[in-house]
């Protein structure tokens, strides 16, 4: 396997971003095994961007401009509207009685949409991956595939370490009603900062 692919998807996967803040929120909200659903439902956000670079549908996004704004700028929305809701301590950073109101399911389908709605994730596959297939790759679909899987297993592991992590430093903030105050704007601003930065991308 190719130390340069390995280096380069480690530091994409570990630089902080929409999917790290939304992994890390959940682990101090709900705690390790949410946390742990929230790097899952990530790591399915990357499985459209993965098929739309081998079926070419991310070349036709690198090519349309409006495409490629229509995407960016709905996940600069989806991302102001976590900001807006984990402000009014009903998004990503509210803590519930029993730490079982929200569903695995609305866990994972808030964290696919986190990296569906990003549309440099299809920039990623579709300029870096291509650069690891040999011209004279016998099946160029299948290694991509491969280097794929590997980029997705590296995002759940990080994402996982970094959920446990906050999930660990839940009960230090919990009680107090401040610690948690000051962390819901953190991520709030976090979350507006991570949609400023999407909105000013460039293809």
């Amino acid at each position: 396997m190719n130390l340069e692919f390995l280096t380069v998807s480690l530091l994409v996967v570990a630089s902080p971003g929409t999917g790290a803040a939304v992994t890390i929120a959940t682990g101090l909200s709900r705690g390790a095994r949410m946390a742990i659903i929230a790097a899952f439902g990530c790591t399915l956000g990357v499985v459209p961007h993965m098929l739309a670079a081998i079926t070419g549908l991310a070349a036709l996004l690198h090519a349309s401009s409006l495409a490629f704004e229509a995407v960016k700028f709905a996940g600069v929305a989806y991302l102001l509207y976590i900001a807006w809701m984990t402000w009014r301590e009903q998004g990503v950073l509210k803590v519930e009685a029993d730490g079982t109101t929200r569903s695995d399911g609305e866990v994972i389908r808030h964290a696919v949409l986190v990296n569906l709605l990003n549309p440099k994730l299809s920039m990623f596959f579709l300029a870096f991956l291509p650069q690891f297939i040999a011209k004279d790759e016998a099946a160029p679909t299948l290694a991509m595939l491969q280097l794929s899987a590997l980029f997705m297993a590296m995002t759940f592991g990080v994402f996982a370490l970094y959920g446990a992590f906050a999930a660990c430093m839940r009960e230090h903030v919990l009680g107090s009603e401040a610690a948690m105050a000051w962390l819901r704007r953190s991520f709030a601003a976090t979350f507006v900062a991570l949609g400023a930065k999407l909105a000013l991308t460039q293809r």
